[in-house]
């Protein structure tokens, strides 16, 4: 028998090294490195790849097979994310921060089809089976016929679910917990990740079982484990929000079976995730009287716009102090560059002052259309000149000072239109219906607007 040889495999990237090094050579990670016991290899004077195999039917693109229908699971928003419901046979990986609501979701998601007539089984290996009703009982789904385990080894759940009908809905919470006796290591590692993970997903293309794995996330956000994992999958989701807020949004990173520009949102209420069907809502704060330094600018999620209010916050200090930038829910780089648009284009002098800039509710925006809103709330708030609180702000903001068009404009103001607004303010050549529009063609008109000249 030949010899197994001990290598390094790196818990960060999958990189495998013939000796154990502080830092990965190729992600550039410390301490990452964990010993494993290589598989011996077996080297033949010839090797001949055409025996040995099974041969395969291949299928046309135009063969006449009926595709599978979605499992509409019943949880709208859900369906909404990952692009109209479950596909049979698929894998999804939902990722996001310890305490997020992801097996809150992913249960009340089982519960939902159980209901509607398919199976559904969920197994964890992070809590008890006791553990798991008890959080069915809180959110009102005792009831529901899932069917529970605790158990780690992906031998066993493969035994158990072979005898008899294949489920509809297969949860694996987590697959970091889960542990495959065909190789060696600890759960958790980069090699069994990806082994057990190949194992749930080769028994749910041969029997029809949409499966969701959880899978856990770094300090900085990204999914932990082999990077392997994310491309072996058919989606990846990610439940986004903070824990002292109560929202939460189910986005899409990568799905073969749909788009990736629809989100779900939910609120964290006491029985449950609750469906937001006006997600506007959440992030828009009414007021009688106008304040300064606020805008209201209208996102859009793919098909669904988003009103959210952009805060900001000016404050002059004495000279010689170095001010400070901060932005929360923009890019900083952004920031920066608007404020230097607004000083060399519109004359007004931000360097003798501190600049905060929020997005309420802790939405987080990368539309390049808010940044005529960001302005808007800049300039009020440095000239302390509330902008009409029944008015929406969009543009996207060129260096030059110019004020350039947006995507999808006549729908962000139709939403806005049916929330109240009556004012927009947009760039040049935009034309809308039920809303009066002001139209800007540089950023110092809009500067004007907001002082009264």
């Amino acid at each position: 028998m030949a010899k197994l040889k001990a290598r390094y495999v790196c818990q960060a990237c999958g990189s495998v090294q013939p000796r154990w090094q502080g830092q990965c050579p190729d992600c550039a990670e410390w301490n990452t490195l964990v010993q494993e016991s290589g598989a011996p290899t077996v080297f033949s004077a010839k090797h001949d790849l055409q025996t040995g195999g099974r041969a395969v039917d291949l299928v046309g693109l135009d063969a006449q097979v009926k595709l599978p229908d979605r499992v509409v699971t019943g949880v709208a928003e859900f369906d909404r994310a990952v692009g109209g419901g479950l596909v049979p046979g698929s894998a999804m990986l939902l990722a996001g921060d310890p305490g997020i609501g992801k097996s809150t979701l992913l249960l009340q998601v089982a519960a939902a089809v159980a209901r509607s007539g398919g199976g559904s089984v969920y197994v964890s290996g992070e809590e008890a089976v006791d553990q798991v009703r008890l959080r069915a009982l809180r959110l009102g789904l005792a009831g529901a016929p899932v069917q529970l385990a605790s158990v780690t080894s992906v031998r066993d759940i493969l035994t158990t679910l072979s005898e008899g009908p294949a489920p509809a809905l297969l949860v694996i919470d987590s697959v970091q917990t889960m542990h495959s006796d065909l190789i060696e290591g600890a759960p958790g590692t980069v090699s069994q990740v990806r082994a057990s993970a190949q194992e749930l997903i080769r028994f749910a293309k041969d029997r029809g079982t949409a499966l969701i794995l959880v899978g856990h996330v770094t300090k900085d956000g990204s999914i932990a484990g082999p990077r392997v994992l994310e491309h072996m999958v058919d989606a990846v989701l990610g439940f986004e929000g903070e824990r002292s807020h109560q929202y939460r949004i189910l986005r899409a990173v990568k799905n073969r079976f749909g788009g990736t520009d629809e989100i779900g949102v939910f609120a964290m209420e006491g029985a449950g995730l609750a469906e937001v069907p006006n997600p506007s809502a959440l992030f828009l704060t009414r007021r009688d009287d106008p304040v300064s330094g606020t805008a209201i600018f209208p996102a859009l999620e793919g098909t669904r716009p988003v009103l959210v209010e952009i805060q900001a916050l000016t404050v002059r200090l004495a000279s010689g102090a170095t001010p400070r930038r901060s932005a929360v829910g923009w890019d900083s780089g952004r920031l920066a560059m608007l404020l230097a648009v607004l000083e060399a284009r519109c004359g007004m002098s931000f360097a003798s002052a501190e600049v905060y800039l929020n997005v309420a509710g802790g939405y987080k925006l990368s539309d390049p259309a808010a940044d005529l809103a960001v302005a808007a709330a800049l300039v009020s708030s440095f000239t302390e000149r509330p902008v009409p609180a029944e008015a929406v702000v969009l543009g996207e903001v060129a260096l030059s000072g110019e004020i350039r068009a947006v995507a999808h404009t006549p729908l962000r103001l139709k939403e806005a239109a049916k929330l109240g607004f009556e004012d927009a303010w947009v760039p040049g050549g935009v034309e809308a219906s039920g809303i009066r529009v002001a139209r800007f063609g540089q950023l110092r008109q809009l500067v004007e607007r907001v002082v009264g000249r």
